[in-house]
């Protein structure tokens, strides 16, 4: 019987629900108004976003939370995804359970709780940063990132955004890339007297070789910054400076042109880069790795010795942020995870990651709020006893919609 009632209330709750487990449900915002500038998901569909209201202290700061789920960067990976939730509202759930960074629990997110609190949906393939169309008489795929996210903001601006006294913007994974991306533009369609960060999470995606010398996920993002029409919506400082402009969708070369604080939350052993950038499935085609991404226990010593050395070089591309930076944040720690934000175990609970004492949602807010130095490195793998080593988690979450 309490499950009857229990599906009963969710088919029929029209904003905000709870659960029998007290789990904070926010029903979808479609955006009318995204047509009006061609705003458009992979199929055709429009935009949404997912808003709970702020109260109290919190009720005119805004957080923004991209959604993430990987990229397409050809016709036929794409034409796929428009045909699931990552490339259509149509296909997605109308209630998102709000968690980690978006809970309005204090006891659970203690800095954040009762600000408005926004998941934008991902719908693009592209990190919210394309502006092209693919029709061939056939098949028409729309990618509209740059303005789906125009459209949301433009939607959110009215409903208080445009009065805010504190902002954060954050996204995982492909959204935490988004962040990276749309850390300056967030800034000017802002008052001056807002107080606006940004935050990315699993979003410091390295240009980085591949076990067999090739750069694999350099190629990856020139195929989907020519397919989506990112270029012109990258930074024109970075695009100026650099040989490659298609390289300024990297982290590591847009870093130093956000000119908004901005924190990062990264693992150094991110099971995306591990699988995808450092280990792709074209790089080790007879499986020698298979055990070892499974379980980093099972890794062999020689493997162990690759992985410490990726984790080296993240922190070189980091280098320049690390000691120069004066407003930035960090929290790179050494577990086997991808996205760390959103998942309540690894943002504020009794045992969630620590680095120093300090778990990610403390070490963030200190940051936001100015309470204290925030620039936290862990120790290499596997002198850690507080990570989450969410391998089978991080590698089916977001990756299953990576295009490898």
């Amino acid at each position: 019987m309490k499950l009857l009632v229990y599906v009963v209330v969710l088919l029929t709750c029209t904003g905000t629900c709870f659960s029998a487990n007290d789990r904070l449900l926010v029903n979808m915002t479609i955006v009318r108004s995204a047509a009006d500038i061609g705003a458009y998901c992979l199929d055709g569909s429009l935009p949404a976003y997912h808003i709970h209201r702020g109260f109290g202290a919190g009720a005119r700061n805004w957080l923004l939370q991209f959604e993430g789920g990987g990229w397409c960067n050809d016709i036929e990976s794409c034409a796929a995804r428009a045909q699931t939730r990552r490339g259509s509202t149509r296909f997605m759930n109308k209630l998102e359970t709000f968690s980690g960074i978006l809970s309005n629990n204090a006891s659970r997110n203690p800095d954040f709780y009762n600000w408005n609190r926004v998941k934008i949906r991902y719908c693009d393939g592209g990190s919210f940063a394309g502006d092209a169309t693919h029709d061939d008489g056939k098949l028409v795929l729309y990618f509209r990132g740059q303005r789906i996210w125009q459209a949301i903001i433009e939607d959110l601006l009215p409903k208080g955004l445009s009065h805010a006294n504190k902002a954060l913007l954050s996204g995982c994974s492909a959204g935490g890339l988004a962040s990276y991306l749309h850390c300056n533009n967030f800034t000017n369609y802002l008052p001056n007297t807002t107080a606006v960060k940004c935050l990315g999470d699993a979003g410091f995606f390295l240009d980085s070789p591949d076990i067999t010398k090739n750069h694999t996920q350099r190629t990856f993002f020139q195929q989907l910054v020519t397919l989506q029409g990112i270029e012109k919506n990258l930074d024109e400082s970075c695009t100026s400076s650099i040989s490659d402009p298609k390289q300024c969708i990297f982290p590591q070369y847009l870093l130093k042109y956000i000119t908004s604080p901005f924190f990062i939350l990264n693992s150094a052993y991110d099971v995306y880069q591990f699988h995808h950038i450092l280990v792709p499935p074209s790089a080790d085609l007879r499986g020698h790795w298979n055990r070892c991404k499974l379980d980093p226990k099972a890794c062999l010593p020689a493997q162990l010795h690759i992985l410490q050395g990726f984790r080296v070089e993240m922190l070189t591309a980091l280098r320049s942020f690390l000691f120069n930076s004066t407003r930035g944040g960090v929290f790179i720690n050494s577990c086997f995870s991808h996205c760390q934000s959103e998942s309540q175990d690894t943002w504020f609970a009794p045992d969630s990651p620590q680095i120093h004492n300090e778990t990610i949602a403390e070490s963030v807010g200190d940051w936001y709020f100015g309470r204290n130095v925030s620039k936290k490195i862990d120790c290499p793998y596997p002198c850690d006893t507080t990570c989450h080593n969410l391998i089978g988690t991080g590698s089916t979450n977001d990756l299953s919609q990576i295009n490898s």
